[in-house]
Parts: C-alpha cells; sequence; structure tokens
C-alpha cells in the first residue's frame, strides 16, 4: 500500500481523545476539525520541561530522496510508548515546494505517519499562510514609505533586503522588477520571492519563546537603509504589532496523532541548508511540557539540521537533548561508497563498508558535543543481511550502539528495539550537551569552527563580497549572533560531489545574509538558493482528486 493509502485507511480518532491522553482539558483547546488542534501556551511548563528528556532525530549525509528521519522519529516515539512510555513526537511542518515538487511530504512513511496526512502535507491549519501574509505585509509596508515622499524615513530602495514569499517551487519569481507602470504604481526596483520556508518571519515564529518575544523579534528585522547610510529595522515602520496580529494563530503548536493514536505536535517549517531546519522552541517546550520523552527532529544530515538545532535553537531555547539518534540507511552508505542512483537498491558489503566513512564522522560529531548517539538503521526490503550485519559490527568497533529500525513496516513494534537501546542510554547518564562555540567570539572564528570541527574542512576562504558584507554585519552590531550555515545537503564540503568523507578540501563563503530579527548570521557557501525550482517532472503530476474528496498521489 502506498503511504496516502495507509494513512486514509487509518481509524483516525478524535482531537479530544488524543488531547486527554496528554491531560489536557477538552475546552481548553481549539479544533480545526474533528483530528486536528490547536493548542494555548499557558501549557508550556518549565519545572517539566527541565525534567523532560528530549531526544534529536538526525541522519548521515543523505541521498536526494532523504533517509526517513522523519519516519524513524515517528517510529521511535511508537515505540517508546509500546514500552510504556509517555512519549511524544514534536515535527516540522511541510512546506509545499517539495510536497508538489520532488522530495514529497514530511508526515512519515509506511506504517510510521501522522495523519490526517493530506491536511498536514496541504494547508494544515494555515501557519504557512499566515506568514506568507505577514512577510508580505512588512514588504507592501516597506514599498508604501518609499512611495510617500513626505514619509520622516527616506529609505534607499537600491538598499532594500527584504523579499516577498510565497509556498511553491517558483524559479520565475526569484528576480523581478516591481513598480512597472507609472507613478500610481509604486518605486520601480529589483526584488524577488524567497519559498515561505525560507522567510525570516518563519525562522523568528520557530526562535520565539513567547508572543512578547516573537513582537520583540519582528520589530529587530533589517529592512535596509536611508539615503544617509542609517539602518532602517521593522520597529521604525510601526508595523511589529500588526505582523503579530496575523500570526496570532501561527505562533499556537498544533496537535495531532500518530497512525496508533499516540499524540504529535507539528509547528514551523524552515529548511535546513538555507535556515535553521527545526520546529519551534514552542512545540519543543510543549512537547516537553506534557511528555517524559520528546522526540523531535532536525533536517537534512547532522552537518546541517543537527548543528543549527544544538548551536542556535538550544541556546536560544534553553534546551539540552540527552541523546542523538542518527538514521542511516543502507542505500545512503552504497552512495557514499560510490554507487550510482541506479544501484542504490543493489547489494554491495564493500560499498557499505566504504560508504560508513560519512556515518563515522557524523557519530564523531555528535560526541564532540557530549551526545553518543544511537544508530537508527531504518530498514528498506533491498537490505541484505551481510549489510546490516557489517554496519552494526562496525558502529560497535566505534563504541556506538546500532539498532535496525522497522517503522515503515512494522509502525511501534517494529521500533520496540530501538526505543530500548534510547531509554537505555539516556538512563546510563553519561551523555551531557555542550555547545560548539561560544556566540561571542569573532564571526571568522566561529565559521571556522564549524567548517573544521563539522565538515572536516581545512578552513574557509571568503570573497570579497563575503568580506563587504562582513563589514556591514560588524558595523551593524550583529557579531554576536550565533552561525547559521548555508550549505548544501548533498556533501560535508560545499561540493556537491564530494561524497563520503572528503578531505583536503576548503570550504568558500560567497556572501553572508542575516536575520537580525531571529537572531543568527548566515554565510552561503556555494550556491544556495532560497526560492527552489521545480523539477521536469513535478511529483504534482502524479496527484487527482475524486468527486468525493478523496486525494491519490499525495507522498
Amino acid at each position: 500500500m502506498s503511504d496516502i493509502s495507509i494513512a486514509q485507511a487509518a481509524d483516525i480518532q478524535p482531537i479530544k481523545d488524543i488531547a486527554a491522553k496528554l491531560n489536557i482539558p477538552e475546552e481548553v483547546l481549539e479544533p480545526y476539525g474533528r483530528t486536528k488542534a490547536k493548542l494555548p501556551l499557558t501549557l508550556i511548563d518549565q519545572a517539566k520541561v527541565d525534567q523532560s528528556n528530549l531526544i534529536l532525530v538526525t541522519a548521515l549525509t543523505p541521498t536526494p530522496a532523504g533517509e526517513g528521519k522523519t519516519t524513524v522519529s515517528i517510529g521511535l516515539n511508537e515505540g517508546l510508548n509500546k514500552i510504556g512510555k509517555k512519549s511524544i513526537v514534536v515535527l516540522r511542518e511541510p512546506s509545499l515546494g517539495p510536497v508538489f515538487g520532488i522530495k514529497g511530504g514530511a508526515a512519515g512513511g509506511g506504517y510510521s505517519q501522522v495523519i490526517p496526512m493530506e491536511d498536514i502535507n496541504l494547508h494544515f491549519t494555515g501557519d504557512f499562510s499566515a506568514i506568507e501574509k505577514a512577510n508580505n505585509f512588512l514588504a507592501a509596508i516597506i514599498d508604501n514609505v518609499i512611495q510617500n515622499k513626505t514619509h520622516a524615513i527616506k529609505i534607499d530602495p537600491r538598499t532594500v533586503i527584504w523579499k516577498r514569499v510565497i509556498d511553491m517551487n517558483d524559479r520565475a519569481l526569484r528576480d523581478i522588477i516591481i513598480g512597472i507602470g507609472g507613478k500610481a504604481n509604486g518605486v520601480m526596483r529589483s526584488d524577488g520571492f524567497n519559498i515561505t520556508a525560507a522567510s525570516e518571519i518563519m525562522a523568528i515564529l520557530c526562535m520565539s519563546n513567547d508572543l512578547n518575544d516573537l513582537k520583540e523579534k519582528l520589530g529587530n528585522i533589517f529592512v535596509g537603509f536611508t539615503y544617509d547610510l542609517e539602518p532602517v529595522y521593522a520597529r521604525e515602520l510601526n508595523c511589529q504589532n500588526a505582523m503579530a496580529i496575523l500570526l496570532k494563530d501561527a505562533i499556537k503548536p498544533n496537535l495531532v496523532q500518530t497512525l496508533e493514536g499516540n499524540p504529535a505536535i507539528i509547528h514551523g517549517g524552515p529548511f535546513a541548508n538555507i535556515a535553521q531546519g527545526t520546529n519551534t522552541i514552542i512545540a519543543t517546550k510543549m512537547g516537553m511540557s506534557l511528555a517524559d520523552y520528546t522526540v523531535t527532529e532536525a533536517g537534512f544530515g547532522a552537518d546541517l539540521g543537527a548543528e543549527k538545532f544544538l548551536n542556535i535553537k538550544c541556546g536560544y531555547g534553553n534546551l539540552s537533548p540527552k541523546i542523538i539518534v542518527l538514521v542511516a540507511t543502507i542505500r545512503a552508505l552504497r552512495h557514499h561508497g560510490g554507487a550510482a542512483p541506479d544501484e542504490y537498491n543493489d547489494a554491495s558489503v564493500e560499498r557499505v563498508q566504504k560508504g560508513f566513512a560519512n556515518l563515522e564522522k557524523h557519530m564523531e560529531n555528535c560526541i564532540k558535543m557530549g551526545l553518543k548517539p544511537v544508530v537508527a538503521i531504518n530498514n528498506f526490503h533491498t537490505d541484505s543481511q551481510e549489510e546490516i550485519d557489517v554496519l552494526i559490527k562496525m558502529c560497535a568497533e566505534k563504541g556506538v550502539q546500532a539498532v535496525l529500525s522497522k517503522g515503515w513496516a512494522d509502525g511501534g513494534e517494529g521500533c520496540q528495539d530501538l526505543a530500548k537501546a534510547v531509554v537505555a542510554e539516556i538512563e546510563k547518564g553519561e551523555n551531557k550537551f555542550k555547545p560548539l562555540y561560544d556566540w561571542n567570539t569573532d564571526v571568522k572564528s566561529k565559521i571556522e569552527t564549524i567548517a573544521k570541527e563539522i565538515y572536516g574542512a581545512d578552513g574557509v576562504d571568503y570573497s570579497s563580497q563575503a568580506e563587504k558584507d562582513l563589514r556591514r554585519i560588524t558595523k551593524l552590531g550583529l557579531t554576536h549572533l550565533p552561525i547559521c550555515m548555508a550549505k548544501t545537503q548533498k556533501s560535508f564540503s560545499d561540493n556537491e560531489k564530494l561524497t563520503g568523507r572528503p578531505t583536503g578540501f576548503r570550504v568558500t563563503v560567497r556572501e553572508f545574509e542575516f536575520a537580525a530579527g531571529a537572531g543568527f548570521l548566515i554565510p552561503i557557501l556555494g550556491n544556495m538558493m532560497r526560492m527552489p525550482g521545480l523539477p521536469k517532472i513535478p511529483a504534482s503530476e502524479r496527484m487527482d482528486i475524486d468527486e468525493q474528496g478523496v486525494i491519490s498521489g499525495l507522498s
């Protein structure tokens, strides 16, 4: 059965019954239909957060299709509940770009899914729409101020860095000209669109601790400069309160359920190669307030999502994971061992052994930050037993336990061994998270630490544009902010063709962006884009909806 067929066949429970499992009174729920609900921020209890066990799920460097972090996260949550633990999974919301593009949705797969799968992968509760509206409202305010020649703030339109957003892959909108058609239509200038997941509003929503924090961060958004080269922030345009109003519901986490009727929270959805790649601080703390074990994930490989989770999100949210679950697939190890895409399903112990170097580096990186991982082998039917045995043995030789995860095929039943291994590692009490760097060190030192320690690079080079951008960052007083690297997810390096564990390379910072509101600096390595394009054959071409409203082809 396809993922959507499995999801549609599930016996979905009323959301009030799911809330009751978390001891949430029905009267505090904000239902969105029968199977979804918003949760009020008053349910966050810091004392319970401090006592909860936070589990971070990440992965080795992925193949283009991904390695199933969400599937493993959901399966692990099912497994923990199966062995009698009160557990909840906290995930990101899917973007319509990948859903209709090539990667598909983000509701898990097989028998490890969150439901209602169609709603979650489409418009859900409207959070992305609210983020778009807040983002584009600020864009409209900026152009209105530029148009109004009598306004006290004289924004130089050539310096405006704020872009509009839309939750679609649309390469034609990357670079556009607005204001064409005469004076009544605004001032003509260069502009463009980012995908919604890359909006700083998305990043701010995910980095905020409460509504007041959200408003302050929205006010700190950098817009551009005046003709006198004075910086302009959103607070000077008096629009942060209106933006917060547009986000008044989006700030509340969304409660849904897994296929096995266990609670799940889904909230926020920044990408991990160009943004921080984790769900909201609010959602994570909500999960930790409601359960003894909270399973959450960070996008792409551990060099991206997990590094940013640990060194950015944990700092702003005062969070400390107890363990990392490092997802690996035999297919990805074959890939890093030299297999071509049409050979990913061909058994090869030799390629698995060679590709292990990539996983080994990720394990070392986790340990550097005080978190000895458990490796979850996300099982595919094309895996040979010999390959699995070799991988378990190689991990054991490095002092790391590897456990077969069969959540895709068997749900919680197939993840009980993984759940037991994770609980046992937590109960040892040996892990103690420590950040990789001090935020207050200089910018280049922070970048070099990530490049050398996490990627294995020999050093970092900077283009003339990057040096110019860094001088601007220094002038604006933002050098104390943490680093959110924008880098390909396909390699430890900034060259996607360097698979495995490359050595003897340097990375180049092409330019800098910064999110003064969200609170991080963004060195851009290589040609990273904030507006993806559609593939030659989009996934949307396989989708349909019948007269009864039943959707097919969604993945």
